[in-house]
């Protein structure tokens, strides 16, 4: 098991950045709906206890309403913005991050659906219109984001059920799935050799290791301090680590790494050179290769482009 890790973060849970994953380990997630309701309609601030590279045996819809942030399906990372619109299949972890001060509750970031799709193949001899969804269920196994028409209208209609109740309600639900299952407007998230093995003490070390490499994203860090830390080999982890996050260890980091630049690129006048360093890299060809070759683009040219769409923060007013 992994050792003196994350205890620290999680007293501090909610007192600094990334706190989403500073809260209660990753887990099964044990949904509960109403026992006269087919699906579960819930808004939640962030962050909150739920917060967490999470899964469960349900279908998940979830509409992030408000900031932005990075997206964990899978072996997939990626930013999501307002409106960002995605499902995610039974048993696929998943979790979304947004960067918060000490202190900051979002109010309303999320809302969630989630509905266990047995139940709705259950009543397909009734109505068999329903059986049509068994293509799209198995699409959603490896995660889908949503754009275009779809993500609009889609985000529209589960706004709307949050106003109503019963018939009215369950009426949206399967104008949403008749959306969502017909629409072209999608891409996926996670790849197809994606299978992490979900017990719960690989979901711990996990977790626990997700949390040091967010805690340590600035420094130099090291493959071996977290083997050491998992009392594994250094192998052994590296094994792990794919097998589980879908990513090896350095792409990981870096693709952390890139994130946060965009966000101090995006949001601040911080020089670039002062932007490579802050967010660990030791070099700047290193930075500037690594950013060209996610975002193929140059980090100044994604300055230019991103300062055409929101205004720009001054360090000074970051401080404030």
């Amino acid at each position: 098991m992994l050792k003196n890790v994350g205890s620290e973060t999680a007293r501090r849970m909610g007192s600094g950045k990334n706190a989403s994953l500073t809260g209660d380990l990753a887990t099964f997630e044990h949904i509960v709906t109403d026992v006269n309701e087919t699906f579960l309609w819930r808004m939640d601030d962030y962050p909150w206890a739920r917060n967490v590279w999470n899964f469960h045996p349900e279908i998940e819809i979830h509409l992030l309403r408000k900031t932005r942030g990075l997206a964990f399906v899978g072996d997939h990372i990626g930013e999501f913005d307002p409106g960002y619109l995605t499902i995610v299949g039974p048993n696929l972890p998943h979790d979304w991050v947004t960067t918060t001060e000490p202190g900051e509750i979002i109010q309303g970031r999320d809302i969630v659906i989630q509905f266990d799709p047995a139940r709705l193949r259950a009543i397909t001899q009734a109505m068999p219109e329903f059986n049509q969804l068994e293509d799209f269920f198995r699409r959603t196994e490896r995660g889908l984001v949503f754009t275009g028409n779809t993500r609009k209208e889609g985000g529209e209609l589960i706004e709307r059920m949050g106003h109503l109740k019963g018939f009215a309600r369950l009426s949206l639900f399967v104008n949403l799935l008749d959306l969502l299952s017909s629409s072209n407007e999608y891409e996926i998230l996670s790849s197809l050799e994606f299978a992490p093995k979900l017990d719960a003490e690989r979901l711990d070390v996990l977790q626990r290791s997700l949390i040091y490499i967010f805690e340590h994203l600035a420094s130099d860090i090291h493959i071996g301090e977290l083997a050491e830390l998992a009392g594994m080999s250094e192998s052994a982890f590296s094994r792990f680590f794919k097998k589980n996050t879908g990513n090896n260890f350095t792409d990981h980091v870096n693709k952390l790494r890139v994130w946060q630049a965009c966000k101090l690129l995006s949001e601040t006048d911080m020089p670039i050179t002062d932007i490579c360093f802050e967010v660990g890299y030791l070099n700047i060809s290193n930075f500037n290769r690594t950013f060209l070759r996610q975002h193929k683009v140059t980090p100044s040219a994604y300055r230019k482009l991103t300062s055409q769409r929101r205004p720009v923060r001054t360090m000074n007013s970051q401080s404030n």
